[in-house]
């Protein structure tokens, strides 16, 4: 009678188990594809820097501010997130966080579709035959609403920031809580190994709507007279935001229809959670019994415990250094991957469209296999706490070594009469304040700010056909050919077309060589990031572990990753030579940097960051192995006192045993003498 019953509960058992399983496989796989959506989004930001600065006329250390302030809407709830996330409904927190993302995403995009269309300046005219001077006319000036749109993109990536805040600590936290302990770690892995697909796609996406002209459907491409490649152009940038909002918004799906817990598997009682697992794992119903003693907890109660907790952590001499060490070099990294694809543009004169495919094909797939292989080293070499230090550190100065070489891997600048050259000695660059006006064109009315440039038949880049003393034109858009241009050649009978002088012979040479050291350079430090990482999480005590990453993130992202890409910006700034003008006045964004220049500020202030960072390596592993050696002496004196206490219970034993034996004794003698009665 017993056996039907219990074939139906082995088989409801067996049916609820599975439902489980698949329950928790949607999870990993929403986390996966969330993850996965912010990575895209966040590395696209990166890629569209050039294309902001132009569309909105911006110099770069205003993009500095709009890329730190993802940061900022970060920080603004990280701590209400990471306390109240917990005791709230996990995965609805997380769709609420990926549908703020993608309203963030949509509203970076919003300005294209308000300030009208992009108006670059050129002197050439969507007509066909033209033998008048080929001068603009004077445009009025309408009041420049993209003077202030910018705010917009940095408003919506605030709001990114904001929503992303929950996915990493409560999507792990949720693995963590619900998983078995032997697939945990296997689980967390396999999703963060997804999110470094992200960024590879992201900059593709970058690269294809870099190519593609930002007022695509609205205009006809042939009265477009420049190219990808030109100074004042600008692509699709918004397009990639519409796409990369859309898929954060699909990310956002699943969670909605998840459970606010589930039976966690395994026998996993509070005593064998980790402190970070036991303060999740508390707030679920299934568990609430074995957990009273928290729940009459005060906030007050929580705060007095907290200062002194933090005033421990940072007494702590190794956190400490540690601390510092990772806020400069992060300084160094967050700096030089904002405005790697620009250094790319602006020093090998390369477009943004492949500057950004090199990034997602090259370089970013170089650092996800150094972390990996660092990981992978580690557990191979069994490296203990000195040991992770001392590889982290090694590789980190091999990569250094390695980067001073990308100062020998110089291009020369563009040769353009006025800025680099002087008009009466055209032949070596030099960066002195040369003026735009010469005799050759005078007579023509010119606008020094202007920038519309035009290549000579001598191989010069002139300013504007104008300053290149040019009175008439044939053709029409691309195609357009300016003649009896004054200022080029001896008789002054000679032509000129649109755009720059390619003139990059020296650039393409030495290009391939500065992609090869930089995947070298990205994978060797990308080595140490793993070993870094168990650095920070074994150098403390337990308890302190939970504090200990939280103030880590809140630090570098406050230290580093607001600040560094603003000044990074505006050093770069300090290094342009010709900035463009807006229509209304004013200064807009840099058509040509001093190359030279840009890149002992760009490499020098990267470089001279890391350098800080080893000086205070030194004191730091001096602590360390102070620390290892006080553990050790603590650890031989505690086995001792341990082995003293061990051989003293060993001898009561003994003597209680000797005891029992004489009982036992006497015991059986007087059962022998009964027996004989």
């Amino acid at each position: 009678g017993l056996q039907p019953l219990l074939k139906t509960h082995v088989f409801v058992s067996v049916s609820f188990s599975s439902h489980l399983t698949s329950i928790f496989q949607m999870f990993l796989v929403a986390l996966s594809f969330a993850y996965f959506a912010k990575a895209l989004s966040g590395s696209y930001m990166k890629s569209t820097i050039t294309q902001l600065e132009r569309r909105f006329d911006i110099p770069s250390y205003l993009i500095g501010v709009i890329d730190g302030s993802f940061e900022i809407g970060n920080l603004l709830v990280i701590a209400f997130v990471s306390y109240f996330g917990a005791k709230l409904h996990r995965p609805k927190i997380i769709a609420v966080g990926c549908v703020l993302m993608s309203i963030g995403t949509f509203i970076i995009a919003l300005p294209h579709f308000i300030i009208g269309r992009y108006e670059f300046e050129t002197s050439v005219r969507w007509v066909v035959n033209s033998t008048l001077n080929p001068a603009p006319c004077p445009v009025g000036c309408e009041g420049e609403s993209n003077l202030s749109m910018w705010i917009y993109v940095l408003l919506g990536n605030v709001l990114r920031g904001i929503g992303e805040t929950p996915v990493q600590p409560l999507g792990i936290s949720y693995i963590d809580d619900f998983a078995s302990e032997e697939n945990a770690a296997l689980y967390v892995g396999c999703v963060q190994t997804i999110s470094v697909v992200g960024p590879v796609f992201g900059y593709l996406l970058g690269s294809l709507c870099a190519k593609i002209y930002v007022d695509i459907g609205f205009v006809k491409m042939e009265t477009i007279s420049i190219t990808p490649a030109d100074a004042r152009w600008v692509g699709a940038w918004w397009l990639g935001y519409l796409i990369a909002g859309v898929i954060t918004l699909l990310s956002a799906i699943p969670f909605w229809f998840l459970p606010r817990s589930l039976p966690i598997s395994g026998p996993q009682s509070p005593e064998k959670c980790t402190p970070e697992q036991t303060s999740f794992i508390k707030d679920s119903p299934l568990l609430k019994h074995k957990y009273p003693a928290d729940e009459h907890s005060s906030f007050i109660e929580m705060a007095k415990d907290f200062i002194p907790t933090l005033r421990t952590l940072l007494g702590h001499p190794v956190y400490l250094i540690y601390l510092c060490v990772t806020i400069i070099q992060l300084n160094s990294l967050i700096g030089m991957v904002t405005y790697k694809p620009k250094y790319i543009e602006q020093h090998f004169r390369q477009s943004a469209s492949k500057a950004n495919f090199l990034m997602g094909v090259i370089n970013i797939p170089a650092v996800a296999l150094g972390m990996f292989s660092g990981g992978l080293l580690m557990k191979r070499l069994k490296l203990n706490i000195m040991g992770a230090a001392r590889f982290a550190f090694g590789t980190s100065l091999i990569g250094y070594i390695l980067s001073l070489f990308f100062f020998a891997m110089s291009c020369e600048n563009a040769k353009v009469a006025g800025v680099t050259l002087n008009y009466n000695s055209l032949e070596g660059i030099s960066y002195d304040k040369h003026s735009v006006f010469t005799t050759c064109n005078s007579g023509c009315y010119c606008s020094a700010t202007e920038w519309d440039p035009v290549c000579g038949e001598n191989g010069i880049t002139y300013v504007s056909p104008c300053l290149a003393g040019c009175t008439s034109s044939v053709g029409s858009g691309k195609n357009t050919v300016f003649s009896n241009c004054s200022c080029i050649g001896v008789d002054g009978n000679f032509t000129a077309s649109t755009g720059q002088c390619p003139n990059k012979d020296d650039c393409d040479r030495m290009f391939p060589y500065f992609l090869a050291l930089s995947v070298i350079t990205s994978f060797i430090i990308s080595l140490g990031g793993t070993p870094g990482y168990m650095l920070l999480i074994r150098c403390i005590k337990p308890q302190l572990k939970s504090l200990a990453l939280g103030f880590h993130a809140l630090a570098t992202r406050t230290l580093a990753g607001i600040p560094a890409p603003i000044y990074f910006g505006a050093i770069i700034d300090t290094t342009c030579l010709k900035w463009g003008q807006k229509r209304c006045g004013g200064m807009g964004a840099c058509r040509i940097y001093n190359t030279t220049a840009y890149r002992i500020a760009y490499l020098g202030l990267t470089l001279s960051l890391r350098t800080i960072s080893f000086v205070i390596c030194i004191p730091g592993f001096i602590l360390l192995s102070r620390q290892l050696k006080k553990e050790e002496r603590n650890a031989i004196h505690g086995t001792l006192a341990n082995g003293g206490t061990e051989l003293e219970a060993l001898r009561k034993q003994e003597l209680l045993m000797c005891n029992c034996d004489q009982s036992q004794q006497i015991s059986d003698n007087s059962t022998d003498r009964e027996t004989r009665l």
